[in-house]
């Protein structure tokens, strides 16, 4: 009797998703927030609670969280990621800084005390992976100039999230000074070895894992993943930067054929991810802190936008490309649940939990919403397509130009070619962004 409940709940939930998502394609805005509201009503508290069915939703989160990061890795190259990351490390820092900062100050003139002020601070630093990268792959931007400064700054949180979650872990626990830095090594050390074997044997991985038919390739791919998925998890480090890192193991064709064989379990193990978001938030306790929460999230809008502007700028990318990634880095998520559930269930403040469900949900419905308006914004506004400032820093390493004749922007994946003729050609490499 207990199956047969689970079967009707999970096929009421994919067939609700499936009428969610037909909406979304009608009206053509992005199933995100409807996926989220969905979750609310089914959830704790909600319209309808389903319960049977919750740990298979759980695990399909996770799942959908990690295919989301690593057919985000297959999108460029270890060497890529390395580069980008030692030319944005300012950016990332000035990321961390800005959205980090408004947390620890609600915290603490709350007079939460300083655990929960470290914790409330990582609530409102970091973006959620899985939602920006659903929401870059639905608008078309993955192939955009400014793709490559947000995903280093992602990368760039989840590294730091790997560095930040034992750090918090040993603070709620009131471990010893020696007990913190000891998760922290190891977490490290994870990183380092799965980095080291994705830039250096890259081309081993891709010969474990090719294949003589399509059916082969999915196993292997998918098995790989989340196998270097939960490894990572084991030892301290995010499930995310595990499956980003297979990603950018592989690269040519066979990237190509990966991305094409797991798109439709992606896209079914995300909506599933945004779903059980929605069923882990009560909407009974939101009222109360509803005013602190809308707060805090207009600050994140705004710290957000200059991230992504900030990121955008240093990579040579212009108006409307800054624009675009810092409306891609708006949406909180997975993470900033994560650590208000460690902090909660360690009791460092009832309410903390409930702020930063209301926080996350204004701002997993926001950022989608935002997203989808740059466009519009950018036409209403007249922002025009601008070649890159004069004495822009470029390396080897640092965001590819676009090709002769192309403006600096691409919109919606395509290149942008307004007025192309008054931008002064320049001898550039092809556009890639892709392997």
């Amino acid at each position: 009797m207990h199956a047969a409940t689970q079967l009707i709940e999970l096929g009421a939930i994919v067939l609700a998703l499936g009428l969610l998502g037909a909406v979304a394609v009608r009206f053509s805005i992005s199933p995100i927030p409807l996926y989220l509201v969905a979750g609310l009503a089914f959830g704790s508290g909600g319209i309808l609670p389903l319960g049977a069915s919750e740990e298979f939703v759980s695990l399909g989160a996770e799942v959908g969280v990690i295919l989301l990061l690593f057919t985000l890795g297959l999108e460029y190259t270890a060497g890529e990621l390395v580069g980008t990351l030692r030319t944005s490390a300012p950016a990332g820092l000035a990321d961390l800084v800005l959205n980090a900062a408004p947390g620890v100050a609600v915290a603490l003139i709350l007079d939460w005390g300083p655990v929960a002020a470290v914790a409330l601070g990582g609530i409102t630093y970091v973006t959620s992976s899985g939602i920006t990268a659903k929401v870059m792959g639905d608008l078309g931007w993955l192939g955009n100039r400014e793709t490559p400064a947000v995903l280093s700054i992602l990368v760039f949180e989840d590294l730091a999230m790997a560095a930040y979650l034992p750090i918090l872990t040993a603070l709620l626990a009131g471990a010893s000074l020696v007990a913190g830095a000891t998760t922290l090594g190891i977490a490290a050390a994870t990183i380092t070895v799965i980095l080291y074997v994705a830039l250096r044997h890259g081309r081993l991985v891709e010969r474990f894992v090719t294949s003589p038919t399509d059916e082969v390739l999915l196993l292997k791919v998918l098995g790989l993943t989340l196998l270097v998925a939960g490894l990572a998890q084991q030892l301290q480090v995010s499930a995310a930067v595990g499956a980003f890192l297979v990603g950018i193991a592989l690269s040519g064709p066979l990237a190509h054929t990966a991305r094409e064989l797991l798109a439709p379990l992606r896209d079914l193990f995300a909506a599933v991810f945004f779903v059980f978001f929605g069923l882990h938030t009560d909407p009974g306790q939101l009222p109360p802190v509803l005013g602190v929460a809308a707060l805090l999230a207009v600050a994140g809008i705004a710290t957000k936008l200059t991230s992504g502007w900030v990121a955008a700028r240093r990579a040579g990318v212009a108006a409307r490309g800054r624009l675009r990634a810092g409306a891609a880095l708006v949406p909180r998520g997975e993470f900033n649940i994560v650590i208000a559930g460690l902090a909660v269930s360690d009791g460092v403040n009832p309410r903390l939990g409930p702020l930063a469900a209301a926080y996350v949900l204004m701002l997993a419905i926001a950022g989608p919403l935002i997203a989808r308006g740059v466009e519009p914004f950018i036409r209403w506004r007249g922002i025009r397509p601008s070649r890159t400032r004069p004495g822009a820093a470029r390396d080897e390493h640092a965001v590819p130009r676009p090709a002769d004749g192309v403006a600096d922007d691409r919109v919606d994946g395509q290149e942008d070619v307004e007025d192309v003729e008054d931008v002064e050609a320049v001898d550039r490499p092809p556009a890639p962004g892709r392997h």
